[in-house]
């Protein structure tokens, strides 16, 4: 009996750490966004809006607040939010080209710094709440937008490209002046949830996640500090991830449990990311 009580005792204290782990997280459901597949040569691009891909941090305002793609709320100034319109928006938070990390830093606050917050923007690119396909939400957000005053909004550029070598073209002229690579929106999808052809990105390099499960130390000039972490991904295949940090992130490298983007150039044989080099978190609490 004294062993079913203490099992039962180690139960319950278990339940309510994790109960106060949940609590203290205050995570909100997450938004049901639509997220990107890879684009393939041969793609009928007639059936697609072209627009940048931002380097920004992906955000959903439900018509009174901001939260991450994960559901965690955002803490900008009162007045950010100002002149919103209120009704659902899909976009990135967005300081601009190179500016990523400055941008994390700033959105991660639970008590914003007025000052980063007045070189963010919401860049809007769609109206998730409409039935309507992709082409009409695109034409009712630029007519939505020409009485928006406030200057912390506005609405990514859509445009067309003739070809395959036209949007190579693109390509390579965006990632020449400092931006990520491109999107592509179908013109006849409806929104959706999770990942589709409708949504496309198209980068000089390919990009995946994974889950820090171990932080391996550094050596001679990085000793002290992460030489590597250990990630696995979705499929259970583990990999170290030397390289991509900057000083400041070996010395507080991300956290144990946390996903992490990283690029890489092609698989090896045994399917492992070939010239695997590590981007940011993706979390963004």
């Amino acid at each position: 009996m004294d062993r079913v009580r203490c099992l039962h005792r180690l139960v319950f204290i278990a339940l309510v750490a994790l109960a106060s782990q949940l609590a203290a997280a205050g995570d909100e459901p997450a938004p049901a966004l639509t997220l990107a597949n890879t684009y393939r040569e041969g793609i009928d691009l007639d059936q697609y809006w072209v627009s940048e891909k931002l380097d920004g941090v992906r955000a959903y305002w439900d018509g009174e607040t901001l939260a991450s793609r994960s559901g965690n709320r955002f803490s900008p100034p009162a007045w950010f939010t100002e002149g919103f319109p209120r009704v659902p928006l899909d976009g990135e938070l967005w300081m601009g080209r190179g500016t990523f990390e400055r941008l994390s830093g700033a959105v991660r606050r639970k008590t914003p710094d007025d000052a980063e917050w007045r070189a963010i923007r919401f860049m809007v690119f769609d109206l998730p709440a409409s039935p309507a396909p992709f082409d009409e939400r695109l034409q009712r957000l630029r007519v939505m937008f020409e009485t928006i005053e406030s200057p912390r909004i506005a609405l990514v550029e859509q445009f067309r490209v003739a070809d395959h070598d036209a949007l190579m073209e693109t390509l390579t002229r965006v990632v020449d002046g400092g931006g990520e690579g491109l999107m592509l929106h179908r013109d006849s999808s409806r929104y959706t949830a999770g990942r589709t052809d409708d949504l496309l990105k198209v980068k000089s390099h390919d990009d995946a996640e994974a889950v820090v499960v171990g932080h391996l130390p550094g050596k001679g000039r990085l000793a002290g500090m992460l030489g590597a972490l250990l990630v696995e991904t979705p499929d259970g295949r583990r990999f170290r991830l030397g390289t991509g940090f900057s000083d400041e992130e070996r010395r507080e490298p991300p956290p144990m449990g946390a996903t992490v983007t990283y690029k890489y150039f092609g698989k090896t044989r045994n399917g492992l990311p070939r010239f695997a080099s590590f981007l940011r978190i993706r979390d963004e609490r």
